[in-house]
């Protein structure tokens, strides 16, 4: 049995934490250093999945998974310790 392609999205907001999920700010809210609207290039990146830009950042994003393959911030790798997640309420909108 082969499997369908996943729908590729043509956009996700992607959530940029300081460590693994659950660090909370002073508030007691999960901490979030920055988030980024990314658009599908089109393109596929060096991890094989769609690659996406915006406001900054440059990600890799697996569609199946939702995880965050590659990431580039501001043309530089991830500031140590920082983590990329896609937002939750973000499930992305399907190309036609």
């Amino acid at each position: 049995m082969t499997h369908a392609a996943h729908p590729v999205p043509d956009r996700y907001t992607v959530v940029l934490r300081p460590g693994p999920p659950g660090v909370q700010d002073a508030k007691g809210h999960d901490a979030v250093l920055r988030t980024a609207r990314v658009e599908a290039t089109g393109a596929t990146g060096v991890s094989g999945y769609p690659c996406y830009e915006g406001e900054g950042v440059r990600a890799e994003i697996d569609p199946e998974s939702r995880a965050v393959e590659a990431v580039t911030v501001d043309g530089e790798e991830l500031p140590y310790g920082w983590i990329a997640q896609l937002g939750e309420d973000d499930p992305g909108r399907r190309r036609s």
